[in-house]
């Protein structure tokens, strides 16, 4: 049994959450409800919950307020939200998890069944920096992403990324210092994250930097040229699409 601490200023919403907790999530106890981040505090320190629900906006303060009075995280945070896509891509970017208000039970599920899965494997402390990194900077391409590796996670800027190729159900990374990563989630999935963050699909096996661009060759689809000299395909389909862009940056 996951217990659990739920810490959100508007009272509706934490109700709402414990009954769809209680309904839908038999394996979660939930041992607290708290509307400030002092109560979250207190209830934390006195039942050391195993995973919290935390709202990024608590009255005047933020779920951050709260996170930062613990030297040592020792639970799992799925943040609740209704912030902007800003604020959604630093938290996703970051690999952990959020579910948008109102509160949708599949999703809600999912969330905690992740976590029961990987309970405490240590990576938190790093998940943490970096959505407070993401949070910190005024510009989007400087988010910092997380990368499963054998060990954990990794963690790069986005501007680092060069390409990304698809390897059937995997993505390979190419970062623009040479090393990869091989990665156990689709293009699609890195598609939808990169695309408001200067990265194109110009094929069903290659997301780009824009930024990293160098030449475009013409031809039935054409080629980009990158930084680094590799030459990669640009598909029929893609072509427009592609060049639309290239002409918006200019």
């Amino acid at each position: 049994m996951l217990k659990a601490v739920i810490v959100d200023d508007e009272q509706k919403s934490r109700e709402s959450l414990r009954i769809l907790l209680e309904d839908f999530c038999k394996n979660v106890d939930v041992v607290s409800l708290c509307a400030t981040v002092d109560e979250g505090v207190e209830a934390i320190e006195k039942h050391k919950p195993d995973i919290i629900f935390l709202d990024i906006q608590i009255s005047k303060q933020t779920g951050f307020d709260l996170l930062r009075k613990f030297k040592k995280i020792e639970f799992e945070i799925i943040f609740i939200t209704a912030y902007s896509e800003y604020a959604i891509d630093a938290i996703k970017f970051s690999a952990l998890d959020y579910l948008l208000k109102p509160i949708d039970i599949q999703e809600l599920k999912n969330a905690v069944n992740k976590v029961e899965k990987k309970m405490l494997n240590g990576s938190f402390k790093d998940q943490f920096e970096a959505l407070l990194h993401n949070f910190k900077i005024d510009n989007s391409e400087s988010f910092k992403i997380g990368i499963p590796s054998t060990d954990g996670l990794v963690f790069i800027n986005i501007k680092e990324i060069l390409y990304c190729e698809a390897l059937s159900n995997y993505t390979k990374i190419n970062l623009k210092e040479g090393k990869t990563f091989v990665v156990s989630k689709t293009l699609k999935e890195y598609e939808s994250m990169l695309q408001n963050h200067h990265f194109y699909r110009i094929h069903n096996s290659y997301i780009i930097n824009t930024n990293e661009i160098k030449k475009y060759i013409r031809g039935d689809g054409g080629q980009v040229i990158l930084s680094n000299n590799v030459s990669l395909d640009v598909s029929k389909r893609k072509k427009e699409g592609f060049l639309s862009k290239m002409e918006g940056k200019n």
